[in-house]
């Protein structure tokens, strides 16, 4: 195949579809992984029709240790390999952390810390050896801020994709292997639905919403920038800076002010 091909988890809905119609768009052909394969089939079909590109759907249920060696043997027996990567699939377990059963949390970390990891370093080897590569970690704002309460592991989760990202971006400057973390804030997708966090939501003022599309679009162009980090939105990028200079015990207040307020919704 002439054409490069683009490997996105959790692609069946939101961000993740949003990154297989963008690199799409942009000629790469897709390969599409995530547990509906209903949904997959969908999507893979729109976009075949739509752009002319060659769609590959891998069902696979990233919570599930070999989960990222199947979907690599899929592209395998297809003749393909992935030339970028979207590490998108994620997800929220609501509830104080006590509340929770360990296994909800070992899913979790396997599915949002585990795979990422896993499935970079197992395709990063042949990028660097064809001088040619895209890593795009989808991570968070949740990431750059103090952790909040409930979803315990969601800001430690996507703080270590942002950290992951900026070593594994030095380390490919000269290898032509461009490495970002994407950190959006609140995005319209189904996201918040699944996490049973919708009246929660309800609540956010539109100006902080960004819709899917535009927050792949700008995943892709800090890809193709090299950008370590990219924080997509004004009021996000706002959000950021002031995390940073704000001190560690103001943000903390602030954060609680913010959790018992949504908690009482």
């Amino acid at each position: 195949m002439t054409r490069r091909l683009c490997l996105v988890t959790g692609a069946s809905a939101g961000i993740g579809a949003a990154f297989a119609r963008t690199y799409a768009a942009h000629g790469y052909d897709v390969a599409l992984t995530a547990r509906r394969s209903d949904r997959l089939d969908q999507l893979a079909e729109s976009i075949r029709l739509r752009y002319g590109v060659e769609t590959l759907s891998i069902p696979a249920d990233l919570s599930e240790a070999g989960a990222c060696d199947q979907i690599l043997k899929g592209l395998e027996s297809h003749g393909r390999v992935a030339d970028a990567l979207v590490n998108n699939a994620g997800y929220g377990v609501r509830g104080g952390y006590a509340e929770t059963s360990w296994a909800d949390q070992a899913a979790f970390l396997q599915v949002l810390v585990t795979a990422v990891a896993e499935m970079s370093h197992k395709v990063l080897p042949g990028m660097v050896e064809r001088r040619f590569g895209r890593i795009v970690n989808v991570a968070s704002i949740a990431g750059l801020v103090p952790g909040a309460p409930g979803s315990t592991l969601y800001g430690a989760a996507k703080s270590f994709v942002v950290k992951f990202s900026h070593s594994l971006h030095l380390e490919n400057l000269a290898t032509g292997v461009h490495v970002s973390a994407l950190c959006p804030g609140f995005t319209y997708s189904e996201f918040h639905q699944s996490a049973g966090m919708t009246e929660m939501t309800a609540e956010i003022p539109t100006w902080l919403w960004m819709g899917a599309d535009e927050v792949a679009a700008a995943g892709y162009e800090a890809a193709e920038a090299n950008r370590a980090v990219c924080v997509p939105g004004a009021p996000n990028k706002a959000i950021a800076l002031i995390s940073k200079i704000v001190p560690d015990e103001w943000a903390l207040a602030l954060m609680a002010r913010q959790a018992a307020r949504f908690r009482k919704l």
